[in-house]
């Protein structure tokens, strides 16, 4: 695929001015460092790029960090939680495989009755089809307010390369009308194409690596022409831009593709959480980019670019508004829950994470 392939009409633009009306983060306390998963498996001191990643508790899963993030969104966003019309939650860890994880955050949050509830799947980019699915719920004015939650509490094979960086949390995003938003989203595109990278069936515990479709054809092709066709529809360049967000399974994917970009390292930098919590698959982009609203300023404009293994992309065009600064502190900031830290040791990663099958 090339740039030949751009669809001049794809842009998702919604019939009315749409944007963020709250938003929160959640990061379980626990990590495990690299370097103790190395010691364990190659006896080698070294970790990786990836200095530690977020481990859930006994007592967290997707739907109990879901919960979390949308109370944290709901404070910022000033709202009742009955004035929602959907909650719908992306993830590829869904606690149940025959039960909605949608209904049970919002029983907890008080959105039920009268609410569309939904589980979304897309691998890594699950948060940001549901928050594009908000956006047009919204933007054609079916509903005034719409949640959207990216979170994961991904796994990765014991001593396989995924260990060291499949993490646990992410973020949850209240889509309403403009003139009440923090941030506008101006419009969205989404890239797909059928490029069998990653995937794991219905069985299967965990997921299997495409190999040699990981990288090029995968991740950089659908995030680089994301990018680039959002940026030609918005005849917009990189340096228009005071922050970049990009899914970031590692910490160097997200930096090779801003460079590919046009994209400086300080765009990236607020919103490249890898190297201290891992790669929190649906919610990656989504947290990445509640840390950069933590630290906007009016004006600012973001591109947020998600990544998702199967594969797609999506693109969003954000520009801050002068509601951003009275809503930042009404909530625990990203790095509140980054800084919220309780080492442990393989031993109890292995244990609160399952890994020993007892039946």
């Amino acid at each position: 695929m090339t740039e030949e392939h751009e669809h001049k009409n794809g842009l998702l633009k919604p019939s009315r001015p749409v944007g963020i009306i709250g938003y929160g983060a959640y990061v379980p306390r626990y990590r495990i460092a690299g370097s103790e998963i190395s010691r364990v498996w190659t006896g080698a001191a070294g970790g990786g790029p990836v200095k530690e990643k977020s481990v859930p508790g006994l007592d967290e899963d997707v739907i109990t960090m879901s919960v979390e993030a949308s109370r944290n969104a709901l404070a910022r966003a000033g709202i009742d939680a009955e004035e929602l019309r959907a909650v719908w939650v992306g993830s590829e860890s869904h606690p149940y495989a025959v039960k909605p994880t949608g209904t049970v955050v919002a029983e907890a949050i008080g959105a039920t009755p009268a609410v569309s509830a939904a589980d979304w799947e897309f691998a890594c980019k699950a948060g940001t089809e549901a928050f594009t699915a908000a956006m047009g719920l919204v933007g054609s004015k079916m509903a005034k307010y719409a949640l959207a939650i990216g979170m994961d509490t991904a796994q990765g094979r014991p001593g396989d390369a995924l260990e060291y960086t499949a993490a646990a949390g992410g973020a949850a995003y209240i889509l309403g009308p403009a003139e009440e938003a923090l941030a506008e989203v101006t419009a969205a595109f989404s890239y797909v194409s059928d490029t069998p990278d990653f995937f794991r069936r219905a069985e299967q515990k965990y997921p299997e690596h495409g190999q040699r479709f990981t990288g090029e054809p995968a991740y950089f092709t659908h995030i680089t022409s994301a990018a680039k066709s959002m940026l030609k529809m918005a005849d917009a360049k990189p340096e228009d831009f005071a922050f970049a967000v990009f899914h970031q399974p590692n910490a160097k994917f997200p930096q090779r593709a801003a460079s590919l970009l046009g994209f400086k390292p300080e765009q990236i930098t607020a919103g490249l959480l890898s190297p201290m919590i891992g790669n929190t698959y649906a919610g990656a982009a989504l947290i990445g980019l509640s840390a950069v609203l933590d630290i906007a300023k009016p004006g600012d404009r973001i591109l947020v670019v998600s990544f998702g293994s199967g594969a797609g992309s999506d693109a969003f065009d954000i520009r801050v508004t002068e509601k951003i600064t009275e809503r930042q502190k009404l909530a625990p900031s990203t790095q509140d829950y980054i800084a919220r830290r309780t080492p442990i040791d393989y031993g109890t990663y292995v244990r609160y994470r399952g890994k020993l099958a007892m039946k």
